[in-house]
Formats: C-alpha cells, structure tokens, sequence
C-alpha cells in the first residue's frame, strides 16, 4: 500500500464524499442518512468554501478518507476556529496512517492561515477515534454539545 497523497476535494469525488458520509453515520451513530440530502450538501461544500473545505486522502490514485473543515469565527481569539468534521476512513486502509495525514495536512494549513484553534466532537461512546485524536495531541475540551434537531 503506497503513501496517502493529500488533496483538496473536487466536484467530481461528490459521489464517494457522500457515501462516506453515510458509512460514517451508519458506523458510528447508527443514522440512516437520506442519500439524496447528503449529496446535495457535499455538492454544496464543494461549491461554496465558505460552507466548508474537504480535504480528501488517496491511495494508489483511490478515495480513501476525508475529513471537512468549517470555520466558526471565535471572538475570544479574534480568529476562525476550524471544526473537523465528517471524518472517514474506508476500512481496508484504517491503521494505515490515512488519517494523521489527513490530520496533518489540515493542521499544517491551519497554522498557514494564522487559526487560533482546531475542535471536533466524537460519538461518547466511540473510543477507538477519541484513542487516536489523543494520540494526535488532542485532548476533550470540556465542553457538552447540545442540539436541537429539527427546529420546528
């Protein structure tokens, strides 16, 4: 298995982002995701930086992990703070390094681009990627995430 080569998205990989997206959901939250919805909102990011960057990692020219970035301005730090979210790894290539590449990567544009702070937020109960977000440095912020879903 070659190296993880780091790109940024292209409107053509909205197909596989949107499957990986509902993987994800299947996976880790058990969420049956609408897969039209989905791909209208990849497609959406896709178009529009301003709703969110798509880093994507490839393996021997194939999709392997992805990992989206939106920005939430911070004004205690005067600075955007980015949000990883919509991580994946297809499972053929878990432990194979696919996703500290997507980390690093994301991490290095962070530090170019002068952001004071990196957040994501993980499933409580999914222990083998908090495992590895502390292995990156990362450590629980000490916050609770609450949401109101839908808003009627």
């Amino acid at each position: 298995m070659g190296e993880p080569r780091i790109r940024r998205a292209a409107a053509a990989d909205v197909d596989v982002l949107a499957e990986y997206n509902i993987r994800m959901a299947r996976e880790t939250e058990d969420i049956s995701l609408d897969p039209a919805t989905v791909r209208a909102g990849v497609a959406a990011a896709l178009a529009d930086e301003a709703k969110g960057t798509y880093f994507v990692a490839e393996v021997d020219d194939v999709l392997v992990g992805q990992l989206l970035v939106t920005t939430e301005w911070s004004d205690w730090r005067n600075g955007p703070m980015w949000w990883i979210q919509s991580v994946y790894v297809a499972p053929d290539y878990r432990g194979a390094g696919v996703f500290r590449a997507l980390y690093e990567h994301t991490v290095e544009a962070a530090r170019r681009r002068g952001v004071p702070a990196i957040r994501l937020y993980v499933e409580e109960g999914n222990d083998a990627a908090q495992s590895v977000y502390r292995r990156l440095g990362m450590k629980p912020s000490g916050y609770v995430v609450y949401d109101l879903e839908p808003v009627e």
